[in-house]
């Protein structure tokens, strides 16, 4: 890989990273999901470098993170941040390097972002809650799903949690940052693409 592109790669993480710590909660949802607009310049990266490249900014997005601020979640929340940024980045960018056109890229997106709403009721509900509620003494998937109810009384239960919470969060989050996406990609790309090639 040349210097120029992993110099670019390492900017785009950081930049990722500024823009995670950047976040804040969205009305009626559930309080341990926070809005950010860190997909942008993972998608720009895989847009213009590809996949590898991708999953390199989200790595190093995370990394910058824990060095910098730890982690608050016993790193679950880290590591579905990894999970879900790959869920949404890398269908994209797969359809978007197959064809790479306007209307591929947002079929790509859009995609991603179905992909991701997918991948996040099942990781969050079977695997990360579950896992997050035995690492703390006298919490309970209860406990959080009341801690949702607190903020949206139509959760009450993992299903309704799923349909009035983890859905829509993620569908307006990764639909914010495919809008971004298409309005700066086409500004940004031939800068990078001439940064690369000289």
């Amino acid at each position: 890989m040349k210097v120029k592109k992993m110099a670019l790669i390492s900017i785009l993480g950081a930049l990722s990273t500024v823009l995670l710590v950047m976040n804040f909660p969205l009305p009626f949802m559930p309080p341990f999901m926070s809005f950010d607009l860190c997909g942008v310049p993972e998608m720009i990266g895989g847009f213009a470098l590809g996949p590898v490249s991708a999953v390199l900014i989200i790595f190093i997005k995370l990394v910058l993170k824990l060095c910098f601020m730890g982690t608050s979640t016993v790193f679950t929340g880290e590591i579905q941040n990894f999970i879900l940024s790959c869920a949404y980045v890398l269908p994209a960018v797969y359809i978007y390097q197959r064809n790479k056109t306007k209307k591929s890229a947002i079929i790509g997106m859009l995609a991603g972002t179905v992909i991701c709403a997918v991948v996040a009721v099942f990781s969050n509900i079977y695997f990360i809650i579950p896992f997050y509620a035995k690492l703390y003494t006298g919490m309970t998937f209860d406990a959080i799903i009341g801690m949702c109810t607190a903020v949206n009384p139509m959760i009450t239960n993992a299903f309704s949690l799923a349909i009035f919470g983890i859905i829509p969060f993620n569908l307006i989050k990764n639909g914010v940052i495919s809008l971004l996406t298409m309005i700066l990609y086409k500004k940004i790309s031939p800068i990078i693409k001439n940064f690369v090639k000289e």
